[in-house]
């Protein structure tokens, strides 16, 4: 029992939220973890990649520089990566903390520790601040302390966040699959187990328990930003049914702590509840990929024969003022065919890349039909680290066919019409195609209004 007692000080020194940190204990900690971790981290590295590790390529938050030197790992190193870095994340957020309480400074500047960069000048600062003398009202209360409502909150938003990252990983890296279990029972399971810990030693209200599990949510999509796992695109676009499902997640995890405080059996069974979904999941497969259209159409003041000479080709387009297109998603920049007719191979120039379009149907001037074979990541996912390639990129949205259909109007007009059909390969499938729909028709109008003008120049 003797021979446990310092292990057990250093485990609260490390993981709690009370001892207080001066500024040597906070130096001497943080070079020997450091110092450990940077060991670890290379030796992983060299035996996964063989490559050297440096001190700078630790010390640096870079992705590029990061995903060069981890590339040919196998697939389940990032993850475990991850997963190992997550402890030290909660020791130099829990002792920065103390630290700058100690040091007469907001608990809040704890929440730099996750800037990149901007931590180490945290960290420095903080390791030369000197204690700040206590007050006769903090001597009164035996010395100064964090508040305890902030505490049980980081306990909660911990648990919820060491439950909910973890899941992500095994669903996107191990199991490979965006299913219903990563973007339905992830943020409900985050929830019910930040508000649960939240509340189990004290009832909280409803509404600090809200605010609890959604910074948790905020947290969990910034910890994705940090690591290169996400891009901003997505994570906000995700943002919306993930809060609504971690509040009633928050809803769920307060209601069995205010019924069965202390009874750690359900706290367990809410950590295990999204495992085990993505497990369900990865034994049902893959669901069948309905094919989805979507169809816009324009009215061109000139005759279909015009009309067609830009369908099957067209000159480059303005860049776009669309805050979509903008923000990162792929748009079409001009179209080309090498042939004629059916079995020409039509090339659509994206942003992102090219589309393959080998003509199924040339009904030339009333319709042109092709396939896709080819295509390019629908975005370019913006991040502080630059370019990054998430594997949702990859054929989660896949578009199958396009069609035009000239149709001839009075008064030498034509009605242009376009179709996409594409298929998604993401859950839920309702909430994105939602989403992929409007962008698809933002697409078609750029091509739709660029073929009416010149085609009304002509």
């Amino acid at each position: 029992m003797v021979e446990r007692e310092p292990l057990v000080r250093q485990a609260r020194l490390w993981f709690g939220l009370l001892a207080s940190v001066d500024r040597r204990t906070y130096l001497t900690n943080g070079l020997a973890l450091m110092g450990f971790k940077y060991a670890v981290d290379a030796g992983a590295v060299g035996l996964a990649t063989g490559r050297f590790w440096s001190p700078l390529d630790y010390l640096l938050p870079f992705y590029l520089l990061r995903a060069e030197k981890l590339a040919g790992a196998p697939a389940w190193f990032l993850p475990a990566f991850v997963v190992w870095t997550l402890p030290f994340l909660w020791i130099g957020v829990a002792m920065t903390l103390r630290r700058a309480v100690d040091a007469g400074r907001s608990p809040w500047l704890a929440l730099a520790f996750f800037v990149p960069l901007l931590n180490y000048v945290v960290m420095l600062t903080l390791c030369g601040l000197p204690t700040v003398p206590l007050s006769p009202r903090e001597e009164h209360a035996g010395g100064r302390t964090v508040d305890a409502r902030l505490v049980v909150a980081l306990y909660g938003i911990a648990a919820g966040l060491a439950v909910a990252l973890p899941t992500v990983l095994l669903n996107v890296y191990v199991l490979r699959r965006y299913s219903t279990s990563l973007f339905l029972g992830t943020p409900f399971t985050l929830g019910a187990v930040t508000a649960y810990v939240f509340n189990r030693a004290a009832p909280q209200g409803p509404g600090a328990t809200a605010q609890v599990v959604s910074l948790s949510l905020v947290l969990l999509a910034g910890a994705m930003l940090l690591f290169a796992l996400e891009g901003l695109v997505c994570v906000v676009l995700a943002l919306p049914l993930a809060l609504a499902l971690a509040i009633l997640g928050g809803i769920f995890g307060r209601a069995i702590a205010l019924h069965t405080p202390g009874r750690a059996g359900h706290l367990a069974s809410l950590v295990l509840a999204a495992p085990l979904l993505a497990g369900l999941d990865e034994a049902r497969g893959p669901s069948p990929t309905p094919p989805y259209q979507v169809e816009d159409s324009v009215v061109v003041a000139a005759p279909r024969a015009v009309v067609w000479r830009q369908v099957v080709s067209f000159s480059e387009l303005a860049s776009p003022t669309e805050a979509l297109f903008r923000l990162g998603v792929a748009y079409p920049r001009r179209a080309r065919i090498d042939g004629a007719g059916a079995g020409a191979i039509r090339y659509c120039e994206f942003s992102t890349g090219t589309f393959v379009e080998p003509i199924t149907e040339w009904a030339a001037p009333g319709r042109l039909s092709f396939d896709i074979t080819a295509q390019p990541v629908p975005l370019r996912e913006l991040s502080p680290y630059g370019a990054i390639a998430p594997p949702h990129l990859h054929g989660s949205f896949r578009a199958r066919r396009g069609a035009f259909r000239l149709t001839e109007l009075p008064g030498r007009r034509t009605l242009l019409v376009g179709a996409t059909w594409y298929e998604l390969d993401i859950e839920p499938r309702t909430y994105w195609k939602a989403l992929a729909d409007p962008i698809v028709s933002a697409i078609h109008r750029r091509v739709l209004e660029h073929i009416k003008r010149l085609s009304e120049a002509s």
